[in-house]
């Protein structure tokens, strides 16, 4: 794959979309955040000092994944490490890094946010919250990567979140998912202490989403012939 291929051109017009989307829905700030898109051995990641809801595909550098800048202009965010440290434990296929503020509140409070709604088992069940490093360091990384075990997301003590998945689509998802399931947490934790769901809820939840294939659409069945 040439750095100017057709595909990573396509990344790196989705990294941009994915940033104007998430700005648009609060989860992004200015130059906050940071998102990444793989492509086989390429990643297309945000630009550091980027505005994030504004981003263009010009703003997005394709990297090797170690590191090594093949294509653009600007050099990559400062959290390259983190997303490329993602996609070598988990085999991922993107990454998103907010700042979103409700994220960032619970991520001030707990040390993690209860599973206190089934909707988030999509992203594993409880969301761990990463103890605290400086941005941009190696220490901040692996924090993460340990609190992303088992988890489609983790929250960052004192900085964000960071979720990931296959499709870019499904990580800009959890990023929303996650952002409510904070809000409904803090709106929950004015009235008293939040419940949460147990294992076995947990488990009977799991079952009957496959037994349904939840979130999927399905067609009415076509009428029995000779019923009314």
């Amino acid at each position: 794959m040439t750095a100017s291929s057709p595909s990573l051109s396509q990344a790196r017009t989705a990294v941009a979309d994915a940033c104007r989307r998430l700005g648009a829905e609060g989860l992004l700030i200015g130059t906050a955040g940071n998102v990444s898109l793989r492509v086989e051995d390429r990643v297309a990641i945000t630009a550091t000092g980027a505005v994030l809801a504004q981003l263009t595909p010009y703003q997005v550098t394709v990297v090797d994944l170690d590191g090594k800048i093949v294509d653009g202009t600007l050099q990559p965010t400062s959290e390259l490490d983190l997303h490329l440290g993602v996609y070598r434990r988990y085999g991922t296929g993107a990454v998103v890094h907010t700042h979103a503020p409700l994220a960032t509140a619970v991520g001030l409070v707990l040390d993690e946010l209860p599973c206190i709604h089934y909707q988030l088992l999509a992203l594993g069940g409880t969301v761990r919250v990463a103890p605290y490093a400086t941005f941009g360091t190696p220490e901040l990384a692996e924090s993460v990567l340990t609190a992303l075990d088992g988890r489609g997301a983790a929250l960052m003590a004192n900085h964000g979140a960071v979720t990931h998945a296959t499709t870019l689509d499904k990580a800009v998802e959890n990023a929303l998912l996650l952002e409510w399931a904070c809000g409904v947490y803090q709106h929950a934790a004015v009235m008293g202490r939040p419940r949460a769901l147990d294992e076995q809820q947990q488990l009977a939840v799991i079952e009957a989403a496959i037994a349904r294939d939840y979130g999927t659409t399905h067609p009415v069945p076509p009428a029995q012939e000779g019923t009314r």
